[in-house]
């Protein structure tokens, strides 16, 4: 199979070039063949400022497509949809549930912020493709909806909860990431990854039927994660032989340096201003 090529810039990040914006949170711009992708939009207060310093214009972006409901990828959607009124929104229908992450007898609601929420109710239908399969976006490029959890060692990587008392835990079935099909094979893009990394990986090998995986970039979250997980997602990534891995945001230092020392060159870290050719 031939691939498309693509690039993906890091707009938001948790570290930044000199003269952008760094906060806690994740978004790619996207460049494809038919047109841009925004996927997720950090917290808030950096996507436009770094947009604008990177001369990308967000108003021409085709597609916003959303990781999962959390502030910290969702609070700058109501920024992007009053600066483009043609893109299509793309999310899991979940996504819009009362979240909270709860430690210690502490509640903090960590979903989509209100404003953003009600911008993107407040979009036409024929804006809004709301879907828990998998939605090819553009030739080469989808998401992959849902992701089935079949690995024995992966969880959403965090004290997550649909109720401030903390008995109702959030399985964050809305997680969601992007996938590309190049001449070398597989790159994909997540956001959080809460469904898991190497879960991730094999829906979109299911999807496409392409086995060959050629890089992963975005957020992990192995921050919390076990030994035992560590050493088996080190494990089955070397036996993909994957060609790049690229942590970002809640990938977690000590999950990298693991990785860096298992995968070696293969595994570098991006930071906001920086854009991959893949």
């Amino acid at each position: 199979m031939t691939g498309s090529r693509f690039s993906a810039t890091v707009l938001v990040e948790n570290s930044a070039r000199e003269g952008l914006a760094a906060e806690h949170g994740l978004a790619f711009w996207i460049e494809t063949p038919q047109g841009p992708i925004l996927f997720d939009t950090g917290q808030g207060t950096a996507l436009v400022n770094n947009a604008g310093r990177l001369n990308l214009d967000l108003g021409a972006a085709h597609f916003l497509v959303i990781s999962h409901g959390h502030y910290d990828h969702t609070g700058a959607a109501d920024q992007i949809l009053a600066r483009n009124d043609k893109l299509m929104a793309v999310y899991h229908p979940e996504v819009f549930r009362e979240r909270y992450s709860v430690r210690i007898d502490t509640a903090r609601p960590i979903g989509i912020p209100p404003a953003c929420a009600a911008a993107l109710r407040a979009l036409p239908p024929q804006r809004v493709c709301a879907s828990a399969a998998p939605v090819e976006l553009v030739p080469d490029v989808g998401t992959t909806g849902e992701i089935p959890r079949g690995t024995p060692y992966e969880n959403t990587g965090g004290p997550f909860y649909l109720d401030a008392a903390g008995t109702v835990p959030d399985l964050i079935p809305d997680d969601q990431s992007i996938w590309f099909l190049t001449d070398k094979g597989l790159v994909v893009i997540t956001g959080c990854a809460h469904a898991g990394l190497i879960n991730t990986v094999h829906q979109a090998r299911r999807i496409t039927g392409e086995h060959r995986v050629a890089g992963l970039i975005g957020g992990f979250h192995l921050n919390a994660a076990s030994e035992t997980r560590l050493e088996e997602t080190a494990r089955v990534l070397m036996d993909w032989n994957v060609g790049f891995v690229m942590p970002c945001h809640c990938s977690g230092g000590a999950a990298t340096d693991f990785m860096r020392a298992a995968l070696g060159a293969r595994v570098l870290s991006p930071t906001a201003g920086d854009t991959i050719e893949f």
